[in-house]
């Protein structure tokens, strides 16, 4: 007999994944962990599942959430017609398709052309009609002629009505031109009219391709013309295989009451099915290519937060531009502003040794140690104008990535932190903090504004998002945030804190000055045991009595430690940085019920290298010095790139000129390659090939086969 389906067991069967550790995991999302919190300090829980995992499990635990409301929805609404198999059905089904196939004939129905039908009387003829019995139909359509149905003819033509419907709503039925959809032609025409101004979509004027082999960002592209009024969409498949699947359903013989079968069949698959199962069908392409659009953007971004640091250095940061001139500023260790002023190197002032001398002055004045400069318009001319500066010392020179930087600069994040400053000289302190820490920089930007993505405009806002959150959150809480010079914006992204936890800390600590010990956080107002439990491993407090507060050793395992040097007849201190010692400890002894094994390997291999940083060093990187503009470009050119951008149909590479270049998939390798993610990462440096240049349509095409 069916029974509902319990949540472990759901997620255990969709991820096909050990019970157990699903139980512990919706427990321990029930009880308000989150996914870093558990990835890191719940392995025996989790059976050292890694993020990505248990993110899985959150998800399809949602999906399960969703799925059990619907069906009391539905159960509630047909409360009435309800029978035991029914029910059992219902609560039963596994599938959010399936439970809306079982709900549609019982779905309370809009004036559709089979319910005036209905209210015409004529649902009596119609169930005789589908029997397709022989014998005289005539008489019996006779006695339903009255005042609502006039003729025979009326009274035939509704009961097709409620028989199209009965076709339309038949799970069997539903579920076969499902089938027969999965080989469906997704189609576009343009609108007429609109060639000229959709000629960005010209590829797509006449345009067709088996909808389950188009690529996510091709159906993002359709589904955009279409929005715009540019491009006309459509599902095709074979009308006649569809019709002779239904006809084998519902004929049983052959005559007169089979042959208004027929016609209704036909009626129902042209008017009701087909459109009903396109949609289902254009939805679900759509939810994919947005779930792919969401995962390199997401991937995406993992990569630009986790972009190498330069760290606590003094920064000479320029937004550089012509006309206006470049925006300098002085940043000191900790990102505080020092000085900005504006020079003008470039035409039309062209005021190049006045601009030199100032810069040359700043670097010494305010000891810089690295100068920071923005990638965009006169960015390369920027960078060759300090490049032939000859400073007191050494200074390391970085093209940092702009984006987003004009979005932050004209935030309330950004007026609160300078209201006595222009957008211009924020910006430039956004390109020099960047440098020092990117990850502490960006998480002040709506991610969607820093453009590392494809199509993300088009896909579902609210998904999007989500997934972006939960990249940073994941980004912030791998790499720990410093309690004492921590941003509100980058604590609320640890876990267990949030927006107003991460203002009270910080109302803490002008209150009270720096934090001295990680307990010194159940002080902060509104910060409970939970809270402190879910972030404490996660804050970093550089100078804390207590060594391991900086660390990533969690509070709650503190005790081990502390017992593990004791029996080492060392302090806790000794034991941090010396391997060897570390090496040395036998860990089997001290699983108890309170830590196992997986655990403890986390913390010796802490304690070995306590508060490191899982980001690379910074590389600096220069461009071809002979390329500056598209016109210097010719096709057999191999010139220094760096990634910008990945896409899943190739990565889009900046070599020096304003326009980035595109490297297709089919110019990544000599071997075949399904995800681009396989062979390049945002930020990467490498070398690539020109091997078409299109200066009309401002288009660079580059390979790294054979280089």
């Amino acid at each position: 007999m069916n029974h509902t389906m319990s949540a472990d067991s759901f997620i255990s069967e969709q991820l096909n994944k050990n019970i157990k550790f699903i139980k512990n995991i919706i427990t321990l999302i029930d009880d308000g962990a989150t996914i870093p919190f558990m990835a890191r300090y719940r392995k025996e829980m989790t059976g050292g599942m890694d993020e990505i995992e248990i993110g899985e499990v959150c998800d399809v635990y949602e999906k399960f959430k969703s799925l059990e409301k619907r069906k009391l929805a539905i159960l509630k609404s047909i409360d009435d017609k309800l029978t035991d198999e029914l029910e059992s059905q219902i609560k039963a089904c596994r599938d959010l398709t399936q439970l809306e196939d079982i709900y549609l004939p019982y779905k309370p129905k809009r004036q559709t052309r089979a319910e005036k039908a209905r209210i015409k009387g004529l649902e009596p003829l119609a169930a005789n009609i589908i029997k397709q019995t022989n014998g005289q139909l005539e008489s019996l359509v006779s006695k339903f002629i009255n005042d609502s149905v006039e003729t025979s003819e009326d009274a035939i033509k509704g009961a097709k009505d409620i028989i199209a419907e009965w076709v339309s709503e038949n799970e069997i039925a539903r579920n076969k031109i499902r089938n027969i959809f999965r080989g469906a032609t997704i189609s576009s025409k343009v609108v007429k009219g609109k060639e000229e101004e959709g000629v960005k979509y010209a590829d797509y004027f006449d345009f067709s391709e088996t909808l389950k082999y188009c690529p996510s960002h091709r159906i993002l592209a359709l589904r955009r013309g279409e929005a715009e009024g540019i491009l006309r969409l459509s599902l095709e498949v074979d009308k006649d295989r569809a019709l002779e699947t239904l006809n084998r359903i519902f004929i049983k013989g052959d005559n007169q009451r089979a042959n208004i079968v027929l016609d209704a069949i036909e009626d129902a698959y042209k008017r009701l099915l087909s459109n009903s199962i396109s949609t289902e069908y254009m939805g679900s392409s759509k939810e994919n290519a947005d779930t792919q659009a969401i995962d390199v953007f997401a991937n995406n971004l993992r990569q630009l937060l986790l972009a190498p640091p330069l760290g606590n250095k003094r920064v000479l940061a320029i937004d550089p531009g012509f006309r206006t001139g470049c925006k300098v500023v002085c940043l000191d260790e900790t990102g505080a502003l020092l000085h900005n002023e504006n020079i003008y190197p470039h035409p039309p002032k062209n005021e190049y040794k006045q601009a030199l001398s100032k810069i040359a002055n700043m670097v010494a004045t305010y000891n810089i140690e690295a100068i920071a400069i923005g990638n965009g318009t006169a960015g390369r001319e920027t960078e060759h104008f300090v490049q032939n500066i000859h400073f007191d010392r050494k200074v390391q020179v970085f093209v940092v990535s702009e984006a987003g930087a004009s979005i932050y600069s004209a935030s309330p994040i950004a007026r609160e932190e300078f209201p006595d400053k222009d957008i211009t000289v924020r910006g430039a302190v956004s390109i020099g903090r960047r440098l020092m820490d990117p990850l502490a920089e960006l998480v002040k930007i709506d991610a969607k504004s820093i453009g590392v993505g494809q199509y993300q405009h088009d896909v579902d806002q609210s998904r999007l998002k989500k997934a972006l959150d939960k990249t940073v959150e994941s980004c912030v809480n791998n790499v720990g945030v410093n309690l004492n010079n921590a941003s509100p914006y980058i604590l609320s992204y640890v876990s267990g804190l949030g927006p107003t936890l991460a203002k009270n800390i910080i109302e803490y600590r002008k209150e009270n000055g720096k934090f001295s010990s990680r307990k010194d956080l159940k002080k902060v107002n509104r910060m409970g045991e939970k809270a402190f439990e879910q972030c404490a491993g996660f804050l970093r407090i550089p100078d804390a009595s207590n060594p391991l507060d900086n660390s990533a050793v969690h509070p709650e395992s503190y005790y081990v430690v502390e017992k593990i040097a004791k029996d080492m007849g060392v302090s806790v201190s000794d034991m941090i940085g010396n391997e060897k010692l570390c090496d040395s400890i036998k860990i089997d002894r001290y699983i108890d019920t309170r830590v196992g094994k997986m655990t403890l390997q986390d913390i010796i291999s802490e304690l070995k290298k306590p508060g490191r940083d899982p980001r690379s060093n910074v590389k600096v990187f220069s461009f071809d010095e002979n390329v500056h503009t598209i016109n210097d470009l010719e096709q057999g050119m191999v010139l220094p790139a760096i990634i910008t951008n990945v896409t899943n149909f190739g990565a889009f590479a900046d070599i020096g000129v304003k326009q980035d270049g595109l490297i297709h998939i089919s110019q990544m390798a000599d071997k075949y390659i399904s995800n681009p993610s396989e062979i390049v990462s945002l930020n990467q440096q490498l070398m690539v090939k020109v091997i078409e240049v299109d200066v009309a349509r401002k288009r660079i095409s580059l390979s790294m086969k054979n280089l």
